[in-house]
């Protein structure tokens, strides 16, 4: 057995017991979403417990409380309206900055990257003061502009890394036979770089689901999503651990499964992004 063998079952041994620790917490809420309120309160925890859906009947209103699909309806329109108009404003701009550069635009870029330094708490003061005087509290659209334009410079800079790996002699033949710019865009440079149109889609979508912040001061009850339907299980009462852990798993599920129907995606486009 050579050194380098060692070496690379050592490498593999080490990222199996990784993606062990990674697992292991959403393993354990998934354990505990299917016991008892009393079983999951024991301390230590009961690994034998009986298995009981109750949880998930609380969650899902057969109980009498709230019904969660308006919540993951909102949470829907929002990620996935906010992740389309992300992807129809970056692909152009990124499009500019990598293949067709604009002058100094290492600037733009860095640009992009300063409107992410501020904290999101600092925005929060004015922009629910704009939504009030405008009408637009507890509305799903103003989440979608808000989405919109927390995603748009983290879409753009990754996007800008993917296209510039796009052959520029693939977009001048195209233009030569009188493609215009959309049709470059739609037919030559999106399906080349749809791994990294992927990529970037995806993380989009999951930072849109997971927002908290904003949704919970901008809206009440129409437009409540998902993650601040799951605040509202922890009452005065106390805290219902599994149901709690019922409500988090299936929330969890839309970017779970979105990850891993676009997984293969994924790794070809933060590939083409990382390796020059």
């Amino acid at each position: 057995m050579t050194a380098t063998t060692v070496r690379r079952g050592g490498l593999g041994l080490l990222a199996w017991l990784a993606g062990i620790v990674f697992f292991l917490p959403i393993a354990w809420m998934a354990l505990t979403s299917f016991h008892s309120e009393a079983d999951a309160a024991t301390n230590p925890p009961s690994f034998t417990a009986a298995f009981t859906l109750d949880g998930y009947r609380e969650f899902f209103g057969t109980g009498g409380g709230a019904s969660p699909w308006p919540a993951l309806l909102n949470s829907a329109v929002a990620s996935v309206a906010s992740t389309l108009l992300v992807l129809l404003l970056a692909l152009p701009a990124a499009y500019a900055l990598s293949i067709r550069r604009v002058r100094k635009w290492t600037d733009v870029l860095f640009f992009f990257l300063s409107t992410k330094m501020l904290p999101a708490v600092a925005g929060l003061l004015p922009v629910y003061l704009f939504a009030k005087n405008a009408g637009m509290l507890d509305n799903i659209w103003l989440l979608v502009v808000l989405y919109t334009s927390m995603n748009l410079p983290i879409a753009v800079w990754m996007m800008q890394s993917f296209l510039a790996e796009v052959p520029v002699a693939v977009i001048e033949a195209a233009q030569i036979d009188g493609a215009r710019l959309p049709t470059v865009l739609a037919r030559v440079v999106a399906p080349i770089a749809l791994p990294g149109i992927a990529a970037t889609s995806l993380i989009c979508f999951i930072f849109s689901w997971n927002e908290l912040l904003f949704a919970r001061v901008l809206t009440g009850v129409v437009a409540e999503t998902a993650p601040v339907f799951l605040t509202g299980f922890i009452t005065s009462q106390g805290l219902f651990l599994a149901k709690v852990c019922a409500a988090s798993l299936v929330i969890s599920l839309p970017v779970l499964a979105a990850g891993f129907a676009a997984q293969d995606k994924l790794v070809q486009g933060l590939s083409l992004g990382a390796v020059k």
